[in-house]
């Protein structure tokens, strides 16, 4: 099955259309991130206390609010999870001073507001400062050592400045992810993080997938000028790119819609990490390849016949 047959459309020479987006997106999300001191990280790095609790009657996320404002916690993150009906919600604030367990304020609090509505304490996490520290170290060095990996995997594969474009542009995806992020003030969890590593490993085999196209034509177009392979090569493998990262981007699209709460951020990030690394398997990281195979013809003399593409 094929939405797009024999096409021709030029994406090395509209690549400078697509650096100019990209510059603008990451531009944008840098300047969100220093004007808010960085990403909103979430307790699991800063430390606090999350509680789930199932109530035996109907309440309200405003209700539990007000009653939480009484103690302190009017900034509370509350969530309802699960159906309705179930009256479950998880509560996540940050931690008290030294000495002073938040959970059981809370539950004091709520026990008092609500004395006719019973609840019943399915978890209580304590997260302290210095382990949420460590949590972030690890959370940046998972990254960084994935993206080490794909390096190394991508040079024996293929070669050094295929590896190069493919990290770039994952470097470009979780950058531009985590701009939007911060853009709508949204808070980075360990799910979250997930999410980015699930993003690159989704990224990188989109990419493969047009570099080994690629490989494949310079072996058969041997008499072609390298943008012609790259264009003939990102054409013949449109078609699979788009199929795929619909029918993957249906699925998170449900699970962001339907899927609660809990999970609202975790989805969002990968609805943004498919349709931007799509876009960068495209624009970023062939026309990389390109920029970088100039430059060493360049330096040797050669030059490279970029036609009208350049």
């Amino acid at each position: 099955m094929q939405f797009f047959q024999n096409t021709h459309i030029d994406f090395v020479g509209i690549r400078k259309i697509g650096y100019i987006f990209s510059a603008i997106l990451i531009v944008v999300g840098l300047v969100s991130l220093v004007i808010h001191g960085g990403p909103r990280m979430g307790i699991d790095f800063t430390g606090g206390t999350s509680l789930d609790l199932a109530f035996e009657k109907d309440v309200s996320a405003s209700e539990l609010r007000n009653s939480l404002s009484d103690i302190g916690f009017g900034g509370a993150e509350i969530k309802q999870v699960g159906l309705k009906e179930a009256n479950e919600f998880i509560i996540r604030v940050e931690k008290m001073e030294e000495g002073t367990e938040a959970g059981q304020v809370i539950e004091a609090e709520l026990a008092k507001d609500f004395p006719d509505n019973k609840y019943e304490i399915k978890s209580v996490l304590e997260v302290g400062p210095k382990i949420g520290g460590e949590l972030g170290r690890a959370a940046i060095l998972a990254v960084l050592i994935s993206l080490l990996g794909i390096l190394i995997y991508i040079s024996w594969r293929f070669e050094f400045k295929f590896a190069t474009g493919a990290v770039i542009a994952l470097f470009h995806d979780v950058i531009i992810t985590l701009g939007i992020f911060s853009l709508l003030n949204l808070e980075i969890s360990l799910a979250v993080v997930a999410a980015f590593l699930t993003i690159v490993g989704y990224s990188i085999n989109d990419t493969v997938v047009v570099f080994d196209r690629i490989r494949e034509n310079l072996k058969v177009m041997r008499r072609e000028a390298l943008p012609t392979i790259i264009n003939t090569s990102l054409n013949q493998t449109i078609s699979r790119t788009i199929i795929t990262s619909l029918t993957t981007l249906i699925v998170v699209v449900v699970l962001f819609l339907l899927g609660g709460e809990v999970i609202h951020n975790f989805s969002f990030a990968l609805i943004v990490g498919i349709i931007i690394g799509t876009y960068s398997s495209v624009f970023i990281a062939s026309p990389i390849v390109l920029e970088w195979q100039s430059r060493m013809d360049e330096k040797k003399g050669k030059g490279v016949l970029l036609h009208k593409s350049r």
